[in-house]
């Protein structure tokens, strides 16, 4: 016997992955754990038995339901299913995947659509934070076609606009959560900041990159992935986050100067591998990091100028803006406003099918 889920499967700017409501699943945290890995298909690096695509890209999920905040329309809880063992993490966010949740929630009835555009307010529950979403609903109706590109994408569709509001210090409460602007792990000089997502930071010429490495090229240095383990477990008790040894928080970015006409090269980390592309949480904090004076990325790039600057991410696949609007200066600044334009893909919406396992028994 299986039990059915309705589920709705989705790419979101440069990730993929089912997207659900939560009164379709059970109600406690441990039970919808075990769905979302049987669902995907966890422990085995193909993710076989599932849907998942045996990548970190391609291993995640959204729960979606109505939310109970003054200011949001919607809840969004976002889960990192591993693709190698049975765990799920729950302590980031993705803004990829978050460019979907408008176009479903609107879709699944949680939110009316409006003509021309519609404005959709989320509550990211991993981080307790804003999101204004702006979805093009010509004729009342989600519109996924269009001409807007992303890097990491092939083909066009239709833009997604995502304001990330009050991105400082999402995780730890504060921008810069060492205090300092520059701390030193392992001998390697690193910018600790935490907008969207708590990062570290790291020139690539310090741990002997060029940061223009390809993913696969980086992914096969083991000296090298097991280097950055080292500083971000060392920064991550510098930075109040604790023993991360089985969590992706902090993830890590080699920076380096553009050779594209960007603002700056980055290669995200999630952190035990190189994202083929971009995180959207990790641009916003990248970018963060580019317009405070004091940090890392002083000696690797020429800050845009103007009161909304946008920053240029070169990444393997390409590049990703990112628009901030910010206020204050060094340890004291405040990012008011982060935007960016991704796309979205409805792939299928049906009914998945899990066994029927004690623990989620409340859906039989």
């Amino acid at each position: 016997m299986q039990t059915a889920i309705p589920c709705t499967m989705m790419r979101g700017g440069t990730s993929r992955g089912p997207y659900f409501l939560a009164n379709h699943l059970p109600a406690d945290w441990a039970s919808q754990e075990q769905v979302l890995l049987a669902a995907l298909g966890s422990a085995s690096a193909q993710q076989i038995d599932g849907i998942g695509g045996g990548t970190s890209l391609s291993s995640k999920a959204a729960i979606v339901s109505i939310s109970k905040h003054p200011d949001a329309d919607i809840d969004y809880l976002f889960a990192q299913v591993s693709v190698d063992d049975m765990s799920v993490d729950i302590s980031p966010s993705c803004g990829n995947i978050m460019s979907g949740v408008a176009p479903f929630a609107i879709e699944s009835g949680l939110v009316r659509a409006e003509e021309g555009v519609t404005q959709v307010m989320i509550r990211n529950v991993n981080t307790d934070s804003l999101i204004e979403i702006v979805v093009q609903t010509p004729g009342g109706q989600v519109e996924y076609e269009g001409d807007t590109a992303i890097d990491g994408v092939e083909g066009t569709g239709a833009p997604v606009l995502l304001n990330f509001l009050d991105v400082a210090g999402t995780k730890t409460g504060k921008l810069f959560p060492t205090g300092n602007l520059r701390d030193s792990f392992d001998g390697v000089e690193v910018s600790c900041v935490d907008a969207a997502v708590p990062m570290v930071l790291i020139p690539a010429t310090s741990l002997g990159k060029s940061g223009q490495e390809g993913k696969d090229e980086l992914d096969s240095d083991e000296d090298l992935l097991a280097r950055i383990e080292k500083i971000r477990r060392a920064a991550a008790w510098k930075m109040g986050l604790g023993d991360v040894s089985d969590k992706v928080l902090p993830k890590v970015s080699l920076l380096s100067a553009p050779e594209q006409g960007g603002t700056i090269t980055s290669r995200y980390f999630v952190p035990y591998n190189c994202h083929a592309s971009h995180a959207v949480t990790g641009a916003i904090c990248v970018s963060t990091a580019v317009m405070v004076e004091g940090t890392v990325t002083d000696e690797l790039v020429k800050r845009p100028e103007g009161d909304k600057p946008q920053i240029k991410i070169e990444h393997p696949s390409g590049k990703i803006d990112i628009v901030l609007e910010t206020s204050g200066s060094g340890a004291e600044t405040l990012v008011d406003k982060a935007g960016l334009v991704r796309t979205a893909r409805k792939l299928f919406r049906g009914e998945l099918y899990v066994p029927r396992d004690p623990v989620i028994k409340s859906l039989a």
